[in-house]
C-alpha cells in the first residue's frame, strides 16, 4: 500500500497552491477499489466547490502523472482520485480542528483505552496545548492528549448544520427534478489512474 506521508508531501504544496488547507490524505478501499482520498477546505469558508476539487484533482493528477512517467510512481497498484471537501460530519484531523469546533459535539476513537472507554462522544470543550477536552455530560469532562485519538468526526446536529450552511444554493432546485444517474455524477468527479 502506499505511504500517507510521502502522498501528503506531494499533495500538500498542490492544495497550497490554491489557496486550500489539507484536511486529510487516506487510501480506502483496499485491494479491490483502491481509492486516493483527498479532502481540503478553503480557510475562510471551510468548503470546496466542485470547481475548486477540479482544479486540485487536476493538480494532483499532473504530479503523479509525472512521477508515474519517471518510474517514480508512489502508488503501485491502479487506483481511483478522489478529491472532495470534508462535508458537514467531516473528519477532525488537526489538533486546530478541536479548537475550531469546541462547543460541537465529536465522536473520538482512541488508540487505546483510556478509563475503560475506547470511544468518546460529546462536546468539544477545548484545546491546551496538545491536550482536548470533551464534555461527556453527566459523566463529566475528558482531557485526552492528540496523539492518543486514533480518528474523529463531527456528529450531525442541527448546531452543526447551521454552523456550516453551504457557500450557495444557487442553482441546488435544478437537481431536484434530475435523474439519479449516481454514476455519471461520480465519474465526472472522479480521475481514474
Amino acid at each position: 500500500m502506499a505511504d500517507i506521508a510521502v502522498l501528503t508531501a506531494l499533495i500538500e504544496p498542490e492544495a497550497k497552491a490554491l489557496g486550500f488547507d489539507l484536511v486529510r490524505v487516506k487510501m480506502t478501499g483496499g485491494k479491490s477499489d483502491p481509492t486516493l482520498q483527498v479532502m481540503a477546505e478553503r480557510p475562510d469558508t471551510r468548503q470546496l466547490t466542485i470547481d475548486d476539487c477540479s482544479a486540485l484533482s487536476h493538480r494532483i493528477s499532473d504530479v503523479l502523472d509525472a512521477l508515474e512517467a519517471e518510474g517514480r510512481d508512489p502508488i503501485a497498484e491502479a487506483y481511483r482520485l478522489e478529491v472532495s471537501s470534508p462535508g458537514i460530519d467531516r473528519p477532525l484531523t488537526r489538533l486546530s480542528d478541536y479548537a475550531d469546533w469546541t462547543g460541537h459535539e465529536a465522536r473520538i476513537r482512541l488508540v487505546e483505552p483510556q478509563d475503560g472507554r475506547k470511544q468518546l462522544t460529546g462536546n468539544l470543550a477545548g484545546v491546551a496545548d496538545d491536550r482536548i477536552a470533551v464534555d461527556l455530560g453527566s459523566h463529566g469532562t475528558a482531557t485526552i492528549a492528540f496523539a492518543d485519538i486514533a480518528s474523529a468526526k463531527l456528529v450531525m446536529t442541527d448546531r452543526l448544520i447551521a454552523a456550516t450552511a453551504p457557500l450557495s444554493t444557487e442553482g441546488a432546485d435544478e437537481f431536484e427534478d434530475a435523474p439519479d444517474d449516481a454514476d455519471s455524477v461520480r465519474a465526472s468527479a472522479e480521475d481514474n489512474h
